[in-house]
């Protein structure tokens, strides 16, 4: 699930920001405010996926980011490819790491957070904690950098678990909600930017055809 509130005004397309490029697989770079796969409605077509496939018709969606969160992702060239992507994705052998700007100062600097997750449907699309029936989920997290004079913290985000809204709901969770987060932060901290401060900057995997390790980063623009 990756909308957000608010009228769905997609960045212009200028084109494919291509990190990587053979005849198995695309790594892009998603801006954030770009829906990965068309929602619902005639006016939430525009997508990542739509403006690849436009110009590289066999590229297939194998997971998405939410609209807000801008970075890497991968997209399978064919239907073969396709399955074997997401195979890496179902095994867990996908690496993935996140940058984010979070309010507060995180104490201790590094840990892991283990919360269950699950779809709160009353407020959809917010997700929650939920002890009882939520799906096991897990993020690593460590500290960056501090910046006394906004009381914000960069931190490094690797989940091992890839749940709607993992990161941000996680986050939250211990106090230290990503700033410019529509969905989760108050108004405080939600106006502190006109985007979610969250980035995809590195995805690593097997290459599905030569089993060669690869590893592709992307910087955030935050």
């Amino acid at each position: 699930m990756q909308a957000d509130l608010g009228k769905y005004q997609p960045p212009p397309d200028a084109g494919l920001d291509i990190i990587y490029q053979d005849d198995a697989l695309l790594i892009l770079d998603k801006p954030s405010g770009l829906l990965s796969v068309p929602g619902r409605g005639e006016e939430k077509q525009d997508s990542l996926a739509l403006r690849v496939q436009a110009r590289i018709p066999d590229a297939m969606i194998v997971h998405r980011l939410d609209m807000a969160t801008s970075g890497i992702m991968v997209m399978a060239r064919g239907r073969e490819m396709h399955r074997a992507l997401n195979r890496l994705f179902q095994q867990r052998e996908i690496g993935k790491r996140y940058i984010a700007i979070v309010d507060g100062r995180l104490d201790p600097p590094a840990g892991t957070i283990r919360l269950p997750l699950i779809t709160d449907w009353p407020n959809r699309p917010r997700q929650k904690v939920d002890h009882e029936t939520g799906k096991p989920s897990i993020t690593h997290y460590r500290l960056l950098s501090y910046q006394p004079e906004k009381e914000c913290s960069r931190v490094e985000l690797v989940p091992e678990t890839g749940r709607s809204h993992q990161l941000r709901v996680h986050m939250l969770a211990i106090g230290h909600v990503i700033i410019g987060d529509n969905l989760y932060a108050d108004p405080a901290c939600r106006q502190q930017s006109p985007r979610l401060l969250l980035h995809a900057c590195e995805l690593s995997l097997l290459h599905p055809l030569s089993g060669k390790p690869m590893r592709f980063q992307c910087e955030p623009p935050f």
